[in-house]
């Protein structure tokens, strides 16, 4: 039998994926997924936010946006292999509008981390 407070838990969570494949290749690819929680909305980055992708990643920060409300932002960096100009941007600027936990595992999204904290920004 779950507890309460465990199935209000699991019932809450919403997990929404988006994939986007450049030209074919699995190296062009960006993986988000959004999960929303009680007390927290985590978005997940796997992979490289270039290019098109940043246009994706702004396009889901401005759906998601609006669901924060009072809750925490979580970006799970752990798995970005890469991000050009444009992507470390748009980092910032949620960043910047919400103060959000940046989560990390190795020396270079540590670094992205340190680039995205420590520089100023415009809001979106």
């Amino acid at each position: 039998m779950r507890s309460p407070g465990v199935t209000t838990a699991v019932s809450l969570a919403c997990v929404v994926l988006y994939t986007v494949r450049g030209a074919g290749t699995s190296q062009q690819l960006l993986r988000i997924t959004v999960q929303e929680k009680d007390t927290e909305i985590e978005i997940t980055l796997e992979g490289r936010v270039a290019g098109p992708w940043v246009a994706e990643l702004r396009r889901i920060w401005m759906e998601t946006t609006p669901r924060l409300g009072a809750r925490k932002l979580s970006l799970d960096l752990r798995n970005v292999t890469y991000s050009d100009a444009g992507g470390e941007q748009v980092l910032r600027e949620i960043f910047a509008q919400t103060n959000a936990e940046l989560v990390t595992s190795t020396p270079w999204t540590q670094y992205l981390a340190e680039q995205i904290k420590n520089s100023k920004s415009t809001r979106i």
